[in-house]
């Protein structure tokens, strides 16, 4: 059994859990993630690590409550404990010849964005950041962006915090003042990875993005995690997470993440209904 050591909601649907696991993160580096199950009749979820303290043997992981198991997750208290926390998994972030980064993160994705960042900056390579949230009450992690970077971008859609814009807007603005990136890191909705892609390929700059399609075992053998990349089949669990940003096929991995959205959603609702009495309104607003 893996405990839970510390518990904190970063906005209403985003949680960290530090989670007591010296084996894994006695491994754990940056761009690599854990696979977790909160008991035996539940389900495997991905996770990318967020932190590791070697010393402390404890392993952070930031998730969005937005399924049945992410949603039990978040309903565990500290002192609580998971039965499966397994990794660390995939191909660590290689930052070879990079010297003047600019990670761009999107909403929950800025989970994944922060530990890029901070290996970044403790490798003393120059980095930016750039963190896109729809709104002022779903920021996440302002303090520990700006300790990682050199200097840090925020923007809201609505323009209730930061700049008004996306991130992409900020990108290309950063573009045009000069800052001379070597090599961009993106991590967030896949729509929003594909627009920076192409604004990183327009102006010649090399982009790694961090894929998180559905998995399953987490060791290649399921397939499920299957992306296209530079027009071969890739495994997300061992060929990646990270991959060359202009290879990677976006439109396919859109449709396929949207495969199970109904089985996810009766999830959820049936969930819902087992932990609230009140079912009824609670699936309504699911539904909508």
């Amino acid at each position: 059994m893996y405990k839970i050591v510390k518990k904190r909601d970063l906005n209403p649907t985003v949680c960290l859990m530090e989670i007591e696991a010296p084996a894994v993160a006695k491994k754990a580096k940056a761009g690599q993630f854990i696979i977790f199950r909160i008991d035996e009749l539940g389900e495997r979820v991905p996770l990318t690590v967020a932190d590791y303290d070697r010393e402390k043997g404890t392993v952070t992981i930031i998730f969005q409550k937005v399924g049945r198991t992410t949603m039990r997750l978040g309903d565990l208290n500290q002192g609580d404990s998971i039965l499966d926390f397994v990794g660390p998994l995939g191909k660590a972030s290689e930052f070879d010849g990079m010297t003047k980064v600019c990670v761009v993160g999107g909403g929950v994705g800025c989970a994944i964005a922060y530990p890029q960042a901070k290996a970044l900056h403790d490798a003393g390579i120059e980095v930016e950041v750039i963190a896109g949230f729809r709104s002022k009450d779903i920021v996440i992690l302002e303090d520990e962006m700006k300790a990682s970077s050199d200097k840090l971008f925020l923007c809201t859609d609505d323009g209730t915090y930061g700049q008004q814009g996306f991130v992409t807007d900020v990108l290309k603005k950063r573009i045009e003042e000069g800052a001379n990136y070597s090599h961009i890191i993106t991590i967030g909705p896949l729509i929003m990875m594909k627009f920076v892609v192409e604004v990183a390929k327009a102006h010649n700059i090399p982009a790694i993005v961090s894929m998180n399609p559905v998995m399953v075992d987490g060791t290649g053998m399921c397939g499920c995690c299957r992306v296209t990349v530079g027009g071969e089949v890739k495994f997300a669990c061992v060929d990646g997470p990270d991959f060359d940003g202009y290879e990677v096929d976006f439109d396919e991995t859109m449709r396929r993440s949207k495969m199970f959205a109904a089985d996810e959603k009766k999830q959820l609702t049936d969930y819902m209904c087992e932990r609230d009495e009140n079912c009824n309104l609670m699936s309504k607003e699911v539904e909508e």
